[in-house]
């Protein structure tokens, strides 16, 4: 189990020229996830719905879409606002193009750096749904040491640098979000936790792993080498939910997003992917939980690409659960 495992920054936006007090850099991308690093300097997040965010050299925040914001010198500043992302990629085909120089008086202060992230389908909306719209987390935590990297690679102009800043930006978003999800006084999602608990966590990633298996609790208990008993108590008491009832839910989400992304597979297909034995059987769990029909959701699917990497392999897809 992974909150992390679908985001990857593709051709993400980066400034390699330095800022000159005024400046107003509005993001209109809309990506899903926006993170936005200072690598010297300082401004200030402001975006269009929300408190602005004071944000000085090593602090990172992070913007929740679709909404558009504003990198500016200091809130009312009188900089006329520049556009950066109207003519980059959509975010649904991986955030915005590499792109520099955006406003270079030659004596600037600030470096910016920001990466967009596409978020798909049900999975990654779990984590979405956990954050708010802008979180900030200051300097001095253990991205610090992946922002003097960054501020090497952006110093240069080499072959493959692309690919170093994206893998950059996703070492950076991961530390951010896990000191945001774990600084004192926070209050993380009942699934971040869970993952810490030795029994509970060993579960959740057994369910994850192998979301078809023929799971029951005495299964799930032998496995992660407890009682049946203490696997439902711990379960219930750190997740919220019984374990077989989580399961069925994250069988319909990867459903969802089977049914929304795979248009060579048939609903059949789709079942016996999550572990049921037939088509009946599957769509019935399926509207109980998710209130519409496997056919309905096919036909409104709109997948972001097309992609042929196989979500589950043929061995989790050959096991087959009742009910």
């Amino acid at each position: 189990m992974d909150a992390f495992g679908d985001l990857r920054a593709h051709g993400s936006l980066f400034g390699s020229s330095v800022l000159s007090p005024p400046w107003a850099l509005r993001f209109v991308d809309g990506a899903p996830l926006t993170l936005c690093t200072v690598l010297a300097g300082g401004g200030w997040i402001v975006p269009d719905h929300g408190t602005p965010e004071p944000l000085d050299a090593y602090d990172t925040v992070v913007v929740r879409g679709p909404g558009t914001f504003t990198f500016v010198d200091e809130p009312g500043t009188t900089a006329e606002p520049v556009d950066c992302g109207e003519f980059c990629a959509a975010p649904e085909q991986g955030g915005t193009r590499h792109r520099r120089g955006w406003h270079d008086s030659g004596d600037g202060t600030t470096t910016l750096i920001t990466g967009a992230y596409p978020v798909r389908g049900e999975i990654g909306r779990r984590l979405l749904d956990a954050l708010p719209v802008v979180l900030r987390v200051a300097g001095g935590g253990t991205g610090d040491a992946v922002l003097d990297h960054l501020a090497a690679e952006v110093a240069v102009d080499a072959p493959g640098q692309q690919v170093v800043l994206d893998r950059l930006l996703d070492w950076m978003l991961v530390c951010t979000l896990r000191e945001w999800f774990d600084r004192p006084g926070g209050a993380p999602p009942a699934w971040w936790t869970a993952q810490r608990d030795p029994v509970v966590g060993h579960a959740l990633r057994l369910l994850h792993a192998e979301p078809a298996a023929p799971w029951t609790v005495g299964t799930l208990a032998a496995r992660t080498g407890v009682s049946r008993s203490t696997l439902a108590k711990r379960f219930g008491e750190l997740v919220g939910e019984p374990p077989l009832t989580y399961l069925t839910r994250h069988r319909m989400t990867l459903a969802a997003d089977l049914l929304a992304e795979r248009d060579s597979a048939t609903v059949a297909e789709v079942a016996r992917a999550v572990g049921y034995a037939d088509a009946f059987s599957f769509s019935a769990a399926f509207k109980r939980v998710r209130g519409s029909n496997p056919s309905a959701v096919r036909r409104a699917g709109k997948p972001p690409e097309k992609r042929p990497a196989q979500v589950l392999s043929d061995r989790q897809q050959g096991c087959i659960v009742e009910g």
